[in-house]
């Protein structure tokens, strides 16, 4: 995955990206990790947390049991290599600032080790 900027914690991620139809991607991201998501909670007896998720869903989404991610998404528009720099450094900060590790790069899941010379989990492509 090419031009990947992104932080996974516990209970959101920040991702940069870049597509022609943003939107249907993001909807179609969400609908596939959620579904996959679910069935290994299912497959784990995960009843605490799927009865959290079942409460979470609102009363006229007739087509789901559960809701896995949060409605909508906060999309900000990229407009230069500054902006670019100040998102890169707010998501690569969100671990620090919880108190999990010292420094972005001991992240594990996180873009932060490819821009510290490390060896992330998935492929970046920084261009600047």
């Amino acid at each position: 995955m090419g031009r990947s900027r992104y932080v996974i914690l516990e209970n959101h991620l920040h991702f940069v990206a870049q597509a022609p139809r943003l939107d249907k991607c993001v909807s179609s991201f969400k609908s596939f990790t959620a579904a996959r998501l679910i069935e290994l909670l299912e497959a784990h007896k995960a009843e605490r947390l799927l009865s959290r998720m079942r409460f979470a869903k609102c009363a006229y989404k007739r087509d789901r049991e559960y809701q896995f991610w949060q409605e909508g998404s906060h999309a900000e528009m990229v407009f230069s290599e500054a902006v670019m720099r100040e998102k890169l450094e707010y998501i690569h900060q969100n671990p620090v600032k919880r108190g999990y590790v010292d420094v972005p790069e001991h992240w594990r899941y996180s873009s932060a080790r490819d821009y510290a010379g490390q060896k992330g989990l998935m492929e970046v492509d920084s261009w600047y």
